[in-house]
Parts: C-alpha cells; sequence; structure tokens
C-alpha cells in the first residue's frame, strides 16, 4: 500500500501540478484514513462506503467542522478517481457521496459610526474621483446593491423625476429602487462633474474611470477596500460587507424582512433570513448586558 501512496504522491505532483502543501495535505489525508480502516481490519482498496461513513462520524466526533471533513473526503475521491485509473479498483466509493453542508460565515457589518466615518473622509472634496467613490460607497450602501449591479447601472437608469433606479439583478431580473434624497443630490452633481470627463463623448455607464471608460467589479472592490481601510480594523472590507451592512441597519431600525428582501432581490425569503440571525445575535449582547437579572450575576 505504501508504494501506492507514493505513485499517487507522484501524481499529484507531476500530472496534477499541485503545490507541495496541497500534495502533503492530500496525502497525509489518504494515510490518516488507511490507519482508520486497518483497525477494522479492511485497506484502501477493499474499502466501501459504510468504512467511509464511520470515519466522517469520527471526524465530526473529534471537533471537526463540515468544511474540514469535506476537504477530507475530497482528498480520498480524488485518490480513488487515481486508484480508477491505474486499474487498482473497479469503482469509487465516493462516487455518490455528497458534500456535507457547510454553515455560512456571517461577515460583520460596518457600524454606523464606521459609516459615518467614512463619509466625513470626502468633505469638502467636489473633484471627479472623489464624487465617483463616494457615489459608490453610498450606492452598495442606500440601495443594498451587488457590485454586479452597480456597475452595470446606466444613466438611462436613473429617474430624477420619480427619485429611482432600474436595476438589473441576478438571471436578468430587473427591479426599481427608490432612491433617498441627499443620494440624488449627490447623483445630480456627479452627472454634472462626469459631462467635463467625457468631453462630448457617449458613454451610458453611470460610473466611470477618468479617462471615460466604465469602470469594472474589481474597481469597485478596490474602492471599498481603499475607503474603509482608514477607518476600521474588521478583516472584510468589500462590497457584499457592505450590502451585508445595508441588510443589517435596515432590520435593526425595524424595516420588514419581506421588504428588504425585495429591496435586495431575494429570489428566496430564506436568504434574506441570514440578517435576521445576526439580528438576533446582537439582541442577546445586548439583552445580557442590559437586563436587570442579567446585571445581578
Amino acid at each position: 500500500m505504501e508504494l501506492i501512496v507514493e505513485k499517487y504522491r507522484d501524481y499529484l505532483i507531476k500530472e496534477r501540478n499541485y503545490s507541495k502543501d496541497t500534495v502533503l495535505a492530500y496525502v497525509g489525508d489518504v494515510i490518516s484514513f488507511d490507519e482508520f480502516v486497518k483497525e477494522g481490519g479492511v485497506g484502501l482498496i477493499g474499502v466501501e462506503y459504510a468504512e467511509i461513513r464511520s470515519w466522517i462520524v469520527l471526524l465530526s466526533e473529534i471537533g471537526l467542522g463540515n468544511r474540514s471533513i469535506n476537504r477530507k473526503i475530497s482528498s480520498l475521491k480524488s485518490f480513488y478517481k487515481f486508484l480508477q485509473k491505474i486499474d487498482q479498483v473497479e469503482f469509487n466509493p465516493l462516487q455518490l457521496h455528497r458534500s456535507l453542508k457547510e454553515e455560512k460565515k456571517l461577515q460583520l457589518p460596518f457600524s454606523q459610526k464606521e459609516m459615518d466615518m467614512v463619509r466625513e473622509l470626502f468633505d469638502g472634496k467636489c473633484d471627479f474621483e472623489s464624487l465617483r467613490d463616494l457615489l459608490i460607497i453610498e450606492m452598495l450602501y442606500s440601495l443594498g446593491l451587488r457590485r454586479s449591479e452597480l456597475v452595470s447601472i446606466g444613466l438611462g437608469d436613473l429617474d430624477f423625476y420619480s427619485a429611482t433606479v432600474l436595476v438589473q439583478g441576478k438571471g436578468g431580473k430587473e427591479r426599481m429602487l427608490p432612491l433617498l434624497s441627499e443620494l440624488v443630490i449627490l447623483l445630480r452633481e456627479y452627472v454634472e462633474v462626469r459631462e467635463g470627463v467625457l468631453e462630448g463623448r457617449v458613454e451610458d455607464g453611470l460610473l466611470l474611470l477618468k479617462n471615460g471608460n466604465k469602470i469594472d467589479e474589481s474597481f469597485v472592490y478596490r474602492v471599498i477596500n481603499n475607503y474603509f481601510s482608514k477607518v476600521t480594523s474588521k478583516e472584510k472590507k468589500s462590497p457584499h460587507v457592505l450590502r451585508h451592512t445595508f441588510a443589517t441597519h435596515l432590520l435593526n431600525n425595524g424595516a420588514d424582512i419581506n421588504s428588504i428582501k425585495e429591496l435586495m432581490g431575494h429570489s428566496s425569503l430564506s436568504s434574506t433570513e441570514i440578517y435576521t440571525h445576526a439580528n438576533l445575535t446582537e439582541l442577546k449582547r445586548v439583552y445580557e448586558v442590559a437586563h436587570p437579572r442579567m446585571k445581578k450575576k
């Protein structure tokens, strides 16, 4: 069996071009599983799914999370594909295995204070790039947009008369969103400066680079990461965190979850309900600090 494991190691290095660390992890998982099945008198070649299921249970019992277990299972699946390739086994015992459901990691939203601090970075600035960057931040926060939705907004999607914007969501689904009065003022100011950048050229994209070309999603990420790095020590500073902040702040201020669902363009309420879990965590923290009976402890 040691010879087969060595062949597998060579296969990962020479044919799959995996990094040293990945090879070490994959081979280590195979060796670990081999030691487990040997205790039951079974070898790697004669393994059935029942043994694999028992191993999964053991991994869970010793405290490994579903994400870590899934990675180990991925290692085994790769190993048995290799054994099929070299005619050592007829079938892959993991062929029908479905990955364990991984718990979604909820990203910490920005606080209201952090949002105010970012806004203050733009005080007194009215040049094109400053207005554009502020608009990127405010549209993500005020409308709860995905960054793909933000970059696809054209000048023609704005209706200043009705104070609305038409957004192209996932799967081509459109939704009309209301614009806050402060956002309308910022948009009007930006659009006026935007004309000077274009110098007579026609470009429907709302948000532009200084050369007149449309911004892309990576640019949006850089803008958010750059400005929020100046006001927060939070690990995640991305457009998605701003979308998360939008939902959390609405919920904290009494907004109905179904309304938040419509604003965010979620097709299912379950996608929106993740924010109620975050809200409950915050409520629990406040409760433990403020409730008289908790104070007595």
